[in-house]
C-alpha cells in the first residue's frame, strides 16, 4: 500500500469516527429533550392533580359549612321545642292541680247541698205549713219566716258555688285536653327535629371525612391552620374595630376583665384538653383552649358585655365574639348553634350558645380565647 492509499483510508476512518460522534450527541440531546418533556408533562399533571385537590377541599368545606349551618338551625328549633315542652308540662301540671281541687270542692259541696236538701224534705213543707197557719205569736212566726228565708239564701249560695265549679272544672278539662293535644305535637315534632339533627350530623360525619382525606399531607394541614388562624385574626380585628367605633359612637364604656382575673367561671364545665401555646401542628400554636363537652350543653358568658360577632368562620366553625370593654374580648368556637346576634347585649353568666363539633371537629368542644387589645392571653389564668 502507498503513501495515498494508506492517506485516503486514515481519513475515511476519521470522518466515520466524526460522525458517529456527531451523531451520538444528536442522539443524547434528543434523548434529553424527550425525558424533560416527560418531566414538565408529569409536572403539568400534579400541578393539576393539585388544583383539583385544592379545588375538591374549596367545595367540601362550603358543603361542610352549610351541613354545620343547618344543624346550628335544626339544635336552635329543638332547643326551642324544649323549652316549650317545659312550659307546656308546667302548664298541665298547674291545670291538673286545679282540676283536683275542683273536684274535691265539688264533693264537699254535693255532700252539703244534699244534707241541706235531705234536711229541708224532712222538716220543710210540713213545719213551714204548720208555723204559717197555727202560729199564734207574731213575733215568733216573723222569726220563724227569717230562719227558712235564711236557709235558702245559704241553699242558693252553695248551689251558685256549685255551678260556678262545675263551669270551670269543665273549662279546665277542655283546656287540659287541648294542652295533652298540644304536648302530642311537639314531642312528634321534637322527635321529627331529632331525627333531621341526626341525619345532617352523619352528613357532615362524611363530608369531614372526605375533606380530611383531601388535606391529608403535613404541609397542606399546616397551611389550612395558618389559613383558619388569619381568618380569626381578621374578625377578631374587624370587632374590635366595630366596637372602637360603636364606643365612641354611643359613648358607653364597659368596664372590661382587668378586675375579674382569677375570678370567672368556665364558660362551659368539661376537661381542659388543649392549652394555651401548646404545640398545635408544625410551628402553629394554640392561642386558646379546648374544652371538652357535652353536645347541646349551654355556653355562657364569662362577663357582661356585647356581642359583636356571631357567625360561621372557617376553621372554627360557628364564632361568637363578645367585647367586654377596656380592649378585652372572649371567643367561643365550634359550637353547635348560636343563641345570641350581633349587636345583643348579654350579662355574665348568660347562655350564649351550645357545643357542638362545627368547624370539622370529630368531638363536642369549645374553642376559647381571651384577647385584650387584639394579643391572645391565657384564659385559665383568668378562671376561679
Amino acid at each position: 500500500m502507498n503513501e495515498f492509499e494508506r492517506a485516503y483510508n486514515v481519513g475515511k476512518t476519521l470522518c466515520i469516527i466524526a460522525l458517529a460522534l456527531i451523531s451520538g450527541q444528536v442522539f443524547g440531546q434528543d434523548n434529553e429533550q424527550e425525558k424533560l418533556a416527560e418531566l414538565q408533562a408529569e409536572l403539568r399533571a400534579r400541578q393539576q392533580v393539585l388544583d383539583n385537590s385544592k379545588a375538591s377541599a374549596k367545595e367540601l368545606a362550603d358543603v361542610l359549612k352549610a351541613s354545620e349551618l343547618d344543624i346550628a338551625k335544626v339544635a336552635k328549633k329543638l332547643t326551642q321545642t324544649n323549652d316549650n315542652l317545659r312550659q307546656l308540662q308546667a302548664e298541665q301540671q298547674g291545670l291538673q292541680q286545679e282540676q283536683s281541687s275542683l273536684k274535691a270542692a265539688i264533693r264537699q259541696q254535693q255532700s252539703l247541698l244534699s244534707s241541706q236538701l235531705k234536711s229541708a224534705f224532712m222538716a220543710g213543707h210540713y213545719d213551714y205549713a204548720k208555723m204559717m197557719f197555727y202560729q199564734e205569736d207574731a213575733k215568733t212566726f216573723e222569726r220563724v219566716i227569717t230562719y227558712y228565708q235564711y236557709l235558702a239564701k245559704a241553699r242558693q249560695s252553695e248551689i251558685t258555688k256549685f255551678k260556678d265549679n262545675v263551669a270551670r272544672l269543665e273549662t279546665v278539662t277542655a283546656s287540659l285536653a287541648e294542652k295533652a293535644a298540644s304536648l302530642l305535637a311537639l314531642l312528634d315534632e321534637q322527635k321529627n327535629q331529632r331525627a333531621v339533627l341526626l341525619t345532617r350530623q352523619n352528613d357532615r360525619k362524611k363530608t369531614l371525612a372526605k375533606l380530611n382525606q383531601t388535606i391529608a399531607s403535613e404541609s397542606e394541614r399546616i397551611a389550612a391552620l395558618q389559613e383558619d388562624e388569619k381568618a380569626l385574626r381578621e374578625a377578631i380585628e374587624a370587632a374590635r374595630i366595630a366596637a372602637q367605633r360603636a364606643a365612641e359612637a354611643a359613648q358607653i364604656s364597659l368596664d372590661g376583665l382587668a378586675k375579674l382575673k382569677g375570678k370567672l367561671s368556665a364558660p362551659v364545665e368539661g376537661r381542659v384538653r388543649k392549652l394555651f401555646g401548646n404545640r398545635r401542628q408544625g410551628q402553629v400554636r394554640w392561642k386558646g383552649i379546648i374544652i371538652d363537652g357535652e353536645e347541646g350543653d349551654a355556653v355562657k358568658s364569662i362577663a357582661s358585655g356585647k356581642v359583636l360577632y356571631a357567625d360561621w368562620l372557617r376553621g372554627f366553625g360557628l364564632v361568637a365574639i363578645v367585647d367586654h370593654g377596656e380592649g378585652y374580648m372572649s371567643v367561643y368556637g365550634h359550637n353547635q348553634a348560636l343563641l345570641k346576634q350581633a349587636g345583643d347585649d348579654v350579662r355574665r353568666g348568660e347562655n350564649l350558645a351550645l357545643v357542638g363539633r362545627s368547624g370539622g371537629q370529630a368531638s363536642p368542644n369549645l374553642y376559647f380565647e381571651i384577647r385584650h387589645k387584639g394579643k391572645a392571653l391565657n384564659p385559665t389564668a383568668w378562671f376561679n
